[in-house]
């Protein structure tokens, strides 16, 4: 009894999360990865290692390590893509191996190939396939769809008016008759225009055929001369007075 009793394994020292099962949640077209939390609530090192009964079937990271005091380590097993029988149920264990780590530890594979069985704890856990129901399966649509751009206008209150206001169809109709009427003006002075340069023209030849500078001569050349500036001004009046009347009003 007393030889039993010392061959007895201690209980687990890691507090384990989940405790039992691994829960794995498909579907199982791509890598699903669940994790599980070995906290060290000891005052003590201690050394850890996951197994598996199916090491093709998962990756783990990390697979060993120490953990301090107080300490925790989220391990993070990774089921590999597979064809899923839903009659079909796992089989597939993990377990959780741990003993204290030495005072000087330096080789951590020599702590484990060292370590006597009575010194040796362990834990077992169970993997569980779950396929989503169609409830998961609206929430998750639901998550992956973007989020409503909210028209913030319509609850704070109408858009502010621009400060600029367009024209209704009337005040459309009098600006293009207005522009209208501005054109034929401007045709028209430019019709004149033309007439005074070809008059002015015209008395500059006489003014140089007349050798005798009779003062009539004279007179239409200043005449000619000074029409044109007076025709420009006038034109440049009436296109200044448009432009601010518009702006203006």
């Amino acid at each position: 009894m007393a030889a039993a009793g010392s061959l007895a394994k201690h209980e687990q020292i890691l507090v384990l999360d989940p405790p039992t099962d691994l829960k794995f949640k498909g579907p199982f077209t791509d890598v699903v990865t669940t994790n599980l939390k070995l906290r060290n609530p000891s005052e003590r090192k201690v050394c850890f290692k996951v197994k598996t009964t199916a090491p093709r079937r998962y990756c783990v990271r990390p697979n060993s390590g120490i953990i301090d005091p107080g300490s925790s380590v989220i391990v993070s097993v990774m089921l590999q893509p597979f064809d899923y029988d839903p009659n079909e149920k796992s089989k597939h264990k993990f377990m959780v191996q741990t003993t204290y780590a030495p005072p000087n530890i330096s080789d951590l594979e020599a702590v484990w190939k060292e370590a006597k069985p009575d010194e040796l704890m362990d834990s077992k856990l169970r993997c569980v396939f779950e396929m989503p129901n169609e409830n998961d399966k609206l929430n998750d649509i639901d998550a992956s769809k973007p989020a409503p751009v909210l028209n913030t206008s319509k609850q704070d209150g109408p858009m502010p008016k621009p400060h600029s206001v367009s024209l209704n169809d009337t005040e459309t109709r009098k600006l293009v008759e207005e522009c209208k009427r501005l054109q034929a003006e401007v045709m028209k002075l430019t019709d004149e225009n033309q007439h005074l340069r070809d008059e002015g023209l015209r008395l500059r030849k006489v003014a140089h055929s007349d050798k005798s500078g009779s003062p009539t001569a004279l007179a239409l050349r200043d005449n000619g001369s000074n029409s044109l500036p007076s025709l420009l001004v006038v034109i440049a009046a009436i296109f200044i007075g448009f432009f601010l009347g518009k702006f203006i009003l």
